[in-house]
């Protein structure tokens, strides 16, 4: 561990200093991110259902566009979760809360999941929560031929990127399935966003057609989670990503060589609120989704960590395991799918 003044933690906390002035909520920008993002999700959300009738092409263009925006909802939901959109810890949870609404992702039950996603990244020894489950070579291999192939399939990508995304969102999140019985507050966040989130499409069946109005809404969630889940996947699944075992696991290069900063062009960058700079959110989440660029800019320490830009993400659908003598993620043996 990077803890107790060795080396690493000497080198963690040189870093946290330069991110510490970034670490603050502005108020007023925060308001301006949440209404403008809001508001254009309001009115692509409601052009995809006037649309759908008459122009079923030009409705599933919006609803496309809705699902964007979506996305850049669920960025600020994700700062919630982080106590980093506003310096109230009450106004994060209260937003976070109601995002979620939206997003179909109860607040406080994935806030706990993510943190522990965030203390326990790139540790061989902490694997499975809040994380995409990723064996090492020598642990594939010694699997039995039964468990080889049903981890192939989990790693395809058809199912790990789109038929798993939509699953995950609109199914296995309204379920408190693999929720503690002990995190009571998580449990009932699981409820309480089911209900609203009932309330919320009733009126849907007040329009003519109610079950396309439903698809629609559904056909949204699911482009919205497939680009999510593609964000999360790309910038921890990368090549030369970092892998080790607790005695010798340190968070700081976690953050700087475990999470890639994904170059993206400004309009996706804008649209995704800068998650792309994923290593220095990483290494310090205080920091609010608009001044993670101002950050990278100023500081060329943050330029040095792996990038990727859109072609080189591509390439990382083939990485399926990590490779501890390689010490790089690697695709399946010969043979393997």
């Amino acid at each position: 561990m990077d803890q107790g003044g060795n080396p690493g933690g000497a080198v963690r906390s040189r870093l946290l200093a330069v991110t510490r002035p970034y670490g603050r909520a502005q108020t007023a920008r925060s308001m301006v991110q949440l209404g403008v993002t809001f508001c254009l999700w309001a009115a692509s959300y409601a052009a995809a259902h006037c649309m759908i009738g008459d122009w079923p092409l030009v409705g599933m263009s919006c609803a496309a566009l809705a699902a964007c925006f979506v996305v850049r909802l669920f960025m600020i939901q994700h700062d919630c979760g982080h106590r980093s959109f506003f310096t109230s810890s009450v106004a994060n949870d209260r937003l976070g809360f109601w995002l979620g609404v939206i997003t179909m992702t109860p607040y406080h039950c994935w806030r706990r999941f993510h943190a522990q996603h965030h203390a326990h990244s790139g540790n061989l020894d902490q694997r499975g929560v809040g994380d995409i489950l990723t064996l090492t070579r020598r642990e594939y291999e010694a699997l039995s031929p039964a468990r080889q192939r049903w981890y192939r399939i989990y790693r395809n990508p058809v199912v790990m990127l789109l038929i798993g995304p939509p699953l995950l969102f609109v199914l296995r999140q309204r379920t408190t399935y693999k929720v503690p019985q002990a995190w009571r507050l998580e449990r009932r966040s699981v409820h309480l966003t089911n209900l609203a989130l009932v309330a919320g499409l009733l009126p849907l069946a007040l329009l003519p057609e109610p079950w396309q109005a439903l698809g629609l809404h559904l056909a949204m969630m699911s482009m919205a989670a497939i680009a999510g889940v593609w964000l999360f996947y790309v910038q921890h699944q990368f090549s030369e990503a970092y892998w080790e075992h607790a005695p010798r696991w340190e968070s700081w290069r976690a953050s700087m060589h475990g999470a890639s900063y994904y170059r993206l062009p400004a309009p996706l960058r804008w649209l995704t609120a800068n998650i792309g700079l994923h290593h220095i959110h990483h290494l310090d989440a205080r920091i609010p989704n608009y001044r993670l660029f101002e950050c990278f800019t100023r500081h060329p320490e943050f330029a040095e960590p792996p990038t990727l830009g859109i072609r080189d993400s591509l390439r990382c659908v083939r990485l399926r395991l990590w490779d501890e003598e390689q010490q790089r993620m690697v695709p399946f043996p010969a043979g393997g799918a």
